[in-house]
């Protein structure tokens, strides 16, 4: 079974993914002189084929790369952990030998890693940023790390242009900002003289890249991987993780303030949510696929900016991921881990995918920068749970005792030394290769605009409401003119109703045409399973509702209320004007979790206001209380509330919808409930808000 895919004929590229220069002193070398013919595509054998360890100007250009930040990680240094556990639903045995996928009784040891990608390890928890989700399974043949994102798809295609697009989202070099942020020319001159990266970027201006909770992000391989089972037959496969929760974000304004509020927001809600019991739990998905239906797709699987639609290839639900345990210690375990995808077993095999192929020399190259050396595989979180033995020796950091005379294979001297072993070690797939050897973009992976417009128009109207918005604000930092004018032509490729939002916010009504698709894009078949809003579960399981009270308030209510939510397995988090509590209707003291200047209301996914009359008066006059109803309100959050709140919702400007639901007793608290699992009021952000 080999990566072929049917002929296309091959467009010229886009002028604006080469900047030539004919003068010498202009001329890209490598930092020993060498000038660069191609800096976009690494080396390879044939158009679709592996890249090639002789590639000395990809391996210079990452190796530099991959040392540029001691010891801090250069992307995906802000990270969250935990310890859990794998378990497979029923043997997969059809499609691949890997042994974590057979015994359903088995539960495989894993350690879990949430990242931003951008940020510093001192950032805040939610820019407006992809989001690493890295499993590292000990399995019973050796460690496997499936290291992803909570996007399917990726910027670049190829791994030679990964420095350049970190650098360019990075802060900028001569003036050390902004951090965490792509709202910048730099990036966005990359972005734009980089058409491939137009799908990617509608990912990354939508809901996606500021979610609620780690608890609720969806996670993805993005690269097409192999699987083969023990006929040594072999099928493609797609990595998903689900979340049993529901994939779930904030909006913008709430991302800023939760940012200002509590910059980790994200890290303490995984952490809370373990500590208590409320383990998170993601499902694993497979799109399985062989080489016919490969080759019958309008785009090709080796090119990372692309998907595959779930309604092409429905997901195969193979099992569960727990998380049920914190970690002991974050620099041990969390800062130390080291995620590489060349950590591997039998079963799972590579695909040609020219930015995994870089990927697999730059994780282990990386890691000997950060952790010191060679031996990092010896640290607790790093270390094979099954047994390991080989002859490499020495070097910085040895935590081992290596015993014996022999350190080395063949020999005679130890019989018990370790040997190969054919009949249960790593085979590659013996996959036919036969091409040139070239620097060359494959003709098949030059289409960059359709599936950016088949993610688009895949929203609801809110959600493209919420990526014109996040293009308006991203672009409005943008200094350089041209670089909007540019961006502005992609978007008229992508979408002309986008382009026009886009350019309306922005004050920019250009027509600019200069921009030519290598090929025009298509108007492929929508896929609602990329919503958040359309596929989202009418659930408060694993959410907060802050409750706001006065001296006064009536603690039946309360309790009621409490018992409800626990019922729905919500959390319910008492605020009171002071940390201290406030005393109920008869007098008694009640502990609030929260003090209001501590708890805004961008923490909760709803709320409600058990505040007397006298209280609610009081709260009105406080600049820290009208914020908080506000806020909710035009954060589109279901709001509760007593007759007694009335003067404090009437300062804050509350208007009347179905979102504002009256409590005027434990009976009415049901009504609370149902309105609040259904989430947000999409329908009350029209008359609140609009892009730019």
């Amino acid at each position: 079974m080999s990566n072929s895919k049917k002929p296309v004929s091959k467009p010229s590229l886009p002028a604006e993914t080469h900047q030539m220069v004919t003068e010498p002193d202009q001329s890209l070398t490598t930092n020993h002189g060498l000038v660069i013919a191609d800096n976009q595509n690494s080396l390879k054998a044939g158009e679709r084929g592996p890249s090639l360890l002789e590639d000395f100007v990809l391996r210079e250009k990452i190796t530099h790369f991959d040392h540029e930040r001691i010891p801090e990680r250069i992307v995906h240094a802000r990270g969250s952990g935990a310890h859990g556990y794998f378990q497979v639903y029923k043997s997969q045995s059809d499609i691949t030998k890997a042994a974590f996928l057979q015994d359903p009784k088995v539960k495989t040891e894993v350690f879990v890693r949430f990242s931003t990608v951008a940020g510093g390890a001192g950032s805040g928890d939610l820019p407006r940023d992809v989001r690493g989700f890295a499993v590292k399974f000990y399995t019973s043949e050796g460690n496997y790390d499936l290291v992803g994102n909570n996007i399917p798809v990726f910027f670049i295609q190829d791994a030679i242009k990964f420095p350049d697009l970190v650098h360019s989202v990075k802060m900028e070099p001569d003036r050390g900002f902004p951090q965490a942020a792509s709202a910048h020319d730099t990036f966005w001159d990359f972005a734009t003289l980089t058409p491939e990266s137009m799908h990617m970027l509608m990912w990354v201006m939508s809901d996606r890249a500021i979610p609620r909770s780690l608890r609720m992000i969806e996670g993805f391989g993005v690269h097409t991987f192999r699987m083969i089972n023990a006929a040594g037959e072999s099928r493609f496969v797609k990595f998903h993780w689900r979340p049993k929760l529901g994939a779930a974000s904030v909006v913008w304004d709430e991302a800023v303030k939760i940012n200002g509020a509590d910059p980790d927001f994200h890290r303490r809600d995984l952490w809370e949510a373990i500590d208590k019991g409320d383990f998170p739990e993601w499902e694993l998905g497979l799109q399985v696929f062989d080489q016919a239906t490969a080759d019958s797709l309008d785009f090709d699987i080796l090119d990372a900016t692309k998907l595959i639609p779930e309604e092409i290839i429905p997901l195969r639900i193979v099992g569960k991921l727990v998380l049920n345990r914190n970690p002991d210690n974050f620099f041990a375990e969390t800062e130390q881990v080291a995620f590489l995808p060349t950590n591997i077993v039998p079963g799972i095999d590579f695909s040609n995918d020219p930015l995994l192929q870089g990927r697999l020399f730059s994780y282990q190259d990386t890691q000997l920068s950060r952790l010191g050396g060679p031996n990092f595989h010896q640290i607790p979180v790093n270390r094979p749970r099954c047994p390991m033995h080989n002859f490499q020796r020495d070097g910085l950091r040895q935590m081992d005792v290596p015993k014996g005379r022999v350190n080395y294979e063949p020999n005679s001297l130890d019989s018990g030394a370790p040997r190969e072993n054919p009949a249960r070690g790593f085979v590659s797939h013996p996959e036919p290769m036969d091409g040139i050897k070239l620097r060359q973009r494959s003709a098949t992976f030059a289409d960059h605009y359709s599936q950016a417009r088949m993610f688009f128009r895949s929203m609801t109207s809110p959600e493209q409401t919420h990526i014109a918005s996040a293009l308006a604000f991203e672009l409005g930092k943008v200094e350089t003119k041209a670089i909007r004018e540019r961006m502005l032509a992609h978007l008229l490729i992508i979408d002309p109703s986008l382009h026009k939002t886009v350019a309306n916010a922005l004050g920019m009504q250009t027509k600019d045409e200069s921009i030519k698709a290598a090929i025009d894009p298509r108007d492929v078949a929508l896929s609602p399973s990329l919503s958040l809003i359309a596929k989202a579960p009418v659930t408060l399981a694993g959410r907060k509702v802050g409750v706001l009270v006065t001296d006064g308030f009536d603690s039946s209510l309360l309790t009621a209320l409490r018992t409800a939510l626990q019922d729905e397995a919500a959390a319910l988090c008492l605020i009171a004007p002071k940390v201290g509590g406030a005393k109920d209707s008869s007098g008694q003291l009640v502990e609030a979790d929260f003090a209001l200047s501590a708890a805004p209301s961008v923490f909760f996914d709803a709320v409600a206001i058990l505040a007397s009359e006298a209280g609610a008066n009081d709260l009105a006059t406080q600049a820290a209380a009208v914020d908080w109803v506000s806020d909710a309100f035009a954060h589109l959050k279901v709001i509760g509330h007593v007759a007694g709140a009335a003067p404090l919702l009437k300062r804050a400007g509350v208007g009347t919808d179905s979102g504002l639901v009256p409590i005027p007793g434990e009976q009415a608290i049901a009504s609370f409930v149902e309105a609040a699992k259904k989430g947000r009021l999409w329908q009350r952000e029209p008359s609140l808000r609009r892009p730019g």
